[in-house]
């Protein structure tokens, strides 16, 4: 969030993706972490950086939903497996290799996806928020620092909620607030740079929601509009759009409507899930 960086049936395919593996004889057991997903309930952008970035002032939550990494030292390597693994290069790009590379750690690590990618719910952010912590790299300033891998890593290993502000490495916790959250996850993907390009092009506008991106986004993807207005028909209520989307969400919706979803937008996964400790 705040800066470019660096599905779709109802019943999304299992599948892997991996990178050549060089294997070096195993000298600990597989270590395995949870990476929860992120939710921006809130986004103001409140400026651009001379050098592109933006800058923000968020309300950030961590959710229930999460990928597990199983991590093992000695080994080098990355796969991904799971409902959302499709599409996901393992190359030297990846957000987890760099992480990796930042934290000057070898190992091979299987990532199962369970957070749609490219949903605007941090799932490569947080995967790459694992390995610092799993590595013990979780200071102050190495929170700060992995902002340089994306701007989305340093809430990732804080977690909890948070307000979030200048490009993202900026954290200060809030008490908890529980939420029942409904994510509706349309089968779109939404580039993140793109949506911020967007948002420079129309003259950095102000949402009349809760995220400055949304008036963005809607002109990137413009079938996000027909999503929205489908779900408020299914619902009565407005949704947010997570971030930069794809994905909306609501908080604290009755039992029976999120079962409706289900039946009113069939091409899209509706995930129940809440906010995290």
């Amino acid at each position: 969030m705040g800066s470019p960086r660096n599905r779709d049936s109802k019943e999304p395919a299992f599948v892997t993706t991996r990178q050549t593996t060089r294997h070096i004889p195993v000298t600990s057991a597989p270590h395995l972490i949870l990476a929860p997903a992120k939710l921006t309930l809130s986004l103001r952008i409140t400026g651009v950086r001379t050098d592109g970035y933006h800058l923000i002032d968020a309300i950030m939550t961590t959710l229930e939903l999460h990928d597990e990494l199983s991590i093992t030292p000695g080994n080098s390597g990355l796969e991904f497996t799971g409902p959302y693994a499709a599409g996901i290069s393992a190359d030297d790009n990846n957000l987890v290799t760099r992480a990796l590379k930042f934290v000057d750690r070898t190992a091979h690590v299987i990532v199962t996806k369970n957070i749609p990618h490219g949903g605007g719910l941090g799932g490569g952010s947080t995967d790459a928020a694992a390995i610092f912590r799993w590595a013990g790299r979780t200071s102050s300033a190495d929170v700060i620092a992995s902002a340089s891998i994306g701007a989305d890593v340093p809430f990732c290993i804080a977690q909890g909620q948070a307000r979030v502000t200048g490009i993202g490495e900026i954290i200060e916790p809030v008490p908890h607030e529980p939420h029942n959250v409904t994510l509706i996850i349309p089968p779109l993907h939404v580039s993140t740079p793109a949506v911020y390009q967007a948002w420079d092009a129309l003259g950095h506008p102000r949402s009349d929601g809760p995220n400055d991106l949304e008036p963005a986004a809607l002109v990137v993807e413009p079938e996000l509009v027909e999503w929205r207005d489908r779900i408020i028909e299914a619902t009565g209520r407005i949704p947010t759009l997570a971030g930069s989307g794809a994905t909306w969400f609501i908080t604290d919706l009755a039992t029976n409507v999120g079962e409706g979803l289900r039946e009113a937008l069939p091409e899209a996964q509706v995930v129940e899930t809440r906010t995290g400790q």
